[in-house]
Parts: C-alpha cells; structure tokens; sequence
C-alpha cells in the first residue's frame, strides 16, 4: 500500500474514527484504525468498539493500492503534530507503515488487516432522512437526562419511536431519555420512510459519536435501523452502532397531566439565580428550595458546611404559595435547553413530578421529579 494524502484531510479523517477507539483494549486489533487505499484514488478508514464503527471516505494520491491497520491514536498524534499544508506519505509493507511528511519519519508497527472486527448490518429495514439540524435538536434536547447507571442499561441512551400524536395533526418521530429522576422529550414531524419502524434505544456513546460528527455536517442525515443496529450516513461518514437490547419504560406515564399551578419565568434569570445560590449547596445533594408567590420565586439552600444562601428572582404565578425542592444540576441542565424569553414550570405540590416546557407548541417537554429540602 503506498499513498499520498494532505494533511488536515487525514487529521480530520482521523479525529472522527480515533475517538470511537477505547485507549485501553485488551484486544490489541480495536486499538488500530483500519486504512485501505484504493485504485479509485480514495481511502477508506474504519475504526471500531465491536458495538460502534465509523468508516470514512476521503481523497487520495493511491500509487499502490492496499490495505494495512496501525494505532489509531498514534497516527492521529503524529497527524496532529505534521506541518500545517503538508502531504503525508502513508506505506506499508512486511509488517510496518511508514508515514513519511518533509523531514519526519515515522516507522509503525502494523496488525493484518484479516484480524480487524467488522459489524455485520444485516438488513435494515427502515430508512429515511432526517435533517442536520433536527438530529441536533433531537440530541441536545434529550441527551443530558440519559442515566449513567450500567444496572439500568436500557436507560443508557435515547429512545426513537413513531407515535400517532393526539395534540398534533398527524404521525410523529419521538424521542425521549430519563435517568428516573428528570425527562427530556422531543417531538418531531414523522419522516417519510419512518413509519412502521421498530422502537429503539440509541446508546450514550453513539449518541456522543453522531453528535460531533453533525457539527460538521450540513443537508440531511439518512437513517437507517433496524431491531439491533443503525446506521447514519453523513456525507463521506458512516456511523454504525448497535442497539440497546431491553424495553424502555412507559415514560408517558410520569408526564403529569394535572398540574394545575403555572409559574412563567425569564429562563436565563431564573438559571442565574439557582446557579448562584447553588454555589454553596452540598455536593452530594445538591439541593435548592424554591418558595413560589405572587409575583417572585424566592431561591435557598442551606448546606451545614457552608452557610445558607437566597435570592429572589421575578416571576408569573397567581395559584396559592408552593415550596419545592431540586436538584439544582438538574434544573441547570434543563433550562439550559431553553431558547426563548419565558419557561413554564406546571407545579402541583412539594412531592409531585414538575412539567417544563417553553410553552404548548414548543417540541420539547421535561420533567423534573422533586427532592425534599
């Protein structure tokens, strides 16, 4: 194999497979990132976890055409470090690579190209397209409540399906991730090609993956899934992983329905204020007491090491006084989502689940569950 590549086309290349690879592997093979050179001029690199694989096709100069795999992170430090505007030689023969830029030299260890996993797709029955800007939306709406929790596997990611939506006009594509203490949905038109498609549970690290890569995408994403697997294609990548295996839980049934108290409040003045007085809270609770009254929302916490703290931000409210407990992290985290001037905290009393939203017709929704204080 012996081909001639520049060098931010190769470091790009490899920023976007190198970080699917886990830098400790008991498996020496997923360490490497697969590289095959083609007569078509092209190059093809793809690393992979066993569970998630990123393939990505750019240019080349191909002299001789072939295929080898070399340490991932290693070729992508050395990339990194290469002279801006520079080409970069990649050969490999007997066992090594050399990766050559005007005076440096690199000489790198190789594994066989017949030892490298592939993830087998099988047959993805559903496909369709979504675009850019809707699977961040998708993301960034839902991807702060996935739990961490490994006991809990099927909560670690989010969760796709297709709904008739009763307040909407028509079919919808849902998305939604809950850690069992806070809820983040999406609601989104249903694309063509969606319907009928099996529910699903994209894991964390897919999620992460496909989030950096659309930051360098623009145009739709074509979506492919089935029961196991998915796979996204973003213009010269394509990202394979697959799914969580369990049954996600009936999440509509925590979304309250009744709660008949409404607090509107300016979202960056009320995140200011819990992140202010939230300074002093515990770490390991991190609780903020919010004391809701006509016209203000009062903010405390109260932490034996630290001392007490209190402000008072503005706010809509005409049902009777209510005073509630948060974990201040996860308020944080939700009205960070927040775009517009005013957030809507549907309340019902001190140990009930909190719904909110931007308003009616916003798409995302979330609930928070209450701590006592």
């Amino acid at each position: 194999m012996k081909a001639t590549i520049e060098r931010a086309t190769l470091l790009k290349c490899l920023g976007h497979v190198q970080s699917v690879v886990e830098r400790r592997n008991t498996i020496p093979i997923l360490s490497n990132v697969l590289i095959e050179a083609n007569a078509d001029g092209s190059i093809r690199l793809m690393a992979t976890d066993l569970d998630l694989q990123v393939v990505e096709t750019i240019a080349a100069q191909v002299e001789t055409p072939g295929t080898t795999t070399v340490s991932a992170h290693l070729l992508f430090e050395i990339a990194r470090k290469l002279k801006e505007g520079s080409q970069v030689l990649l050969s490999a023969a007997d066992g090594k690579m050399l990766v050559q830029s005007g005076q440096s030299r690199f000489n790198l260890p190789t594994l066989p190209r017949d030892d490298f996993p592939v993830i087998a797709e099988g047959d993805l029955g559903t496909s369709f397209e979504l675009p850019v800007a809707t699977l961040v939306q998708i993301i960034d709406s839902t991807r702060f409540a996935i739990s961490t929790e490994e006991t809990r596997y099927y909560l670690n990611g989010i969760f796709l399906h297709v709904a008739d939506d009763e307040g909407s006009s028509g079919a919808v594509l849902k998305a939604a991730a809950t850690d069992g203490h806070r809820l983040a949905r999406v609601t989104v038109p249903r694309p063509d090609g969606a319907q009928g498609m099996p529910d699903v549970i994209v894991p964390r690290k897919c999620v992460a993956e496909l989030r950096k890569l659309l930051d360098e995408s623009d145009g739709n994403v074509e979506v492919s899934l089935s029961a196991s697997k998915i796979r996204f294609t973003l213009g010269s990548a394509i990202l394979t992983s697959k799914l969580i295996d369990g049954t996600f839980p009936d999440y509509n049934r925590v979304i309250p329905t009744g709660n008949d108290k409404l607090l509107k409040i300016d979202p960056k003045a009320f995140m200011e204020g819990v992140d202010r007085v939230a300074t002093i809270a515990s770490e390991k609770t991190r609780a903020v007491k919010m004391a809701v009254e006509a016209g203000k929302v009062t903010l405390s916490v109260t932490s034996p090491e630290n001392g007490t703290a209190s402000e008072e931000v503005p706010g809509d409210y005409g049902a009777e006084a209510i005073e509630i407990g948060f974990n201040a992290r996860y308020l944080l985290d939700i009205l960070a989502q927040i775009e517009g001037d005013t957030v809507e905290l549907h309340l019902a009393d001190a140990a009930a689940p909190t719904l909110i939203r931007e308003g009616d017709n916003n798409p995302a929704l979330y609930v928070l569950m209450p701590m006592r204080v």
